[in-house]
């Protein structure tokens, strides 16, 4: 047998591991909401904490390992490397340990530290970066140094996902909202860390010719929202930065498609906590901070359905859980180094979710 058929079995066998992994999977849930403050508007969460990784990034990761199989980009003995924030590094790791692949997440500093012990969980290596700015040159140095493949989430996001359709996040919504009083959504609410799923979701409302109109909410210290408001911004100034984890970044990533997106709106990190802690409550479990910076989202598309004297569905994304985000986003003291003042957004939020 041939290094090449031996090699092309073994990709045949990793894409077989991946799938069975998928068909072992159940959906994730839409939690329904009433608004007792916003007659006839209904708010839907997909749950995208109850994947086996714990977050929406598990679809993500699934997607870039079977794009890079189908495209032989790794063999038997590719060293993966990626760049990440935490969560899609968690993901990888999982993939990695499945198929039996040496792993390695740069990480920037701050990560929080459940995230890294997450990825160290999977058997996956840690290597941490002091400036975020850094981690797609260092990811790209150590693939070269280990003859390894960059798997590189923020170019291939949009593109290693089918946005017709093949089971992605934006048919899921749409699916399981077909019972529902108004089942095409008037708006989805999500975020951007790479841009993939609201470059899926915007492609997929187009498609299948749906009236639905996408918000993508980020945070205030992130490019993507005024690169949305003005295409000459690609970059954020030095020192502007974000600590809502996941999601914004100070670059305008490949896999980001404006042209997809109808509302962009900037979301303080206190307002991102204050919502999130607000949800938690209306929820009894935690939930991360991207999931907050999503409320923001649907509070300000609801306040617009409701002064046009509409009624509709509202869908977000609950991101991931709270669990990793206890020595940070739930810690008092880590919120007062910072001074946090999330207790205004809290009560808006408390208020509008009833």
């Amino acid at each position: 047998m041939t290094a090449v058929s031996t090699t092309r079995g073994w990709a045949a066998e990793a894409v077989r591991r991946i799938e069975a992994d998928y068909n072992r999977s159940a959906d994730t849930h839409l939690i329904r909401l009433d608004l007792p403050h916003h007659p006839g508007i209904t708010l839907y969460l997909k749950d995208e904490s109850s994947h086996p990784t714990g977050s929406l990034k598990h679809r993500l990761a699934r997607s870039l390992f079977l794009y890079a199989l189908c495209n032989a980009w790794i063999g038997p003995d590719t060293c993966v490397i990626e760049a990440s924030s935490g969560s899609t590094a968690v993901s990888e790791a999982y993939f990695a340990r499945m198929l039996g692949l040496r792993f390695i997440a740069v990480v920037p500093a701050s990560t929080a530290a459940p995230k890294l012990d997450a990825i160290r969980f999977y058997g996956g290596e840690i290597h941490m970066v002091d400036d975020p700015r850094t981690v797609y040159d260092v990811a790209h140095r150590l693939a070269a140094e280990t003859g390894g493949h960059y798997i590189d989430q923020f170019t291939y996001a949009e593109r290693a996902t089918d946005w017709r359709g093949n089971n992605n996040i934006a048919e899921s919504i749409f699916a399981q909202m077909t019972f529902e009083e108004h089942p095409v959504p008037a708006w989805i609410v999500c975020g951007a860390g790479t841009g993939g799923t609201s470059a899926t979701i915007g492609r997929f409302i187009r498609y299948s010719r749906h009236a639905t109109r996408l918000c993508v909410a980020d945070p205030v210290h992130s490019v993507f929202h005024r690169h949305f408001a003005d295409p000459a911004v690609t970059a954020l100034p030095e020192g502007c930065a974000s600590c809502i984890e996941g999601i914004g970044r100070p670059r305008v990533e490949p896999s980001f498609i404006p042209s997809v997106i109808d509302r962009m709106i900037g979301v303080a990190d206190a307002d991102s906590i204050g919502a999130m802690k607000a949800l938690s409550d209306r929820l009894g479990r935690r939930v991360g901070g991207s999931t907050g910076t999503n409320l923001i989202g649907c509070m300000a598309v609801a306040d617009t359905l409701l002064a046009a004297g509409g009624a509709g569905s509202i869908v977000t994304l609950l991101c991931d859980g709270g669990e990793r985000y206890a020595c940070t986003y739930y810690d008092d003291a880590w919120l007062a180094a910072r001074a946090v003042d999330w207790q205004p957004a809290h009560a808006r939020a408390r208020r509008f979710l009833g």
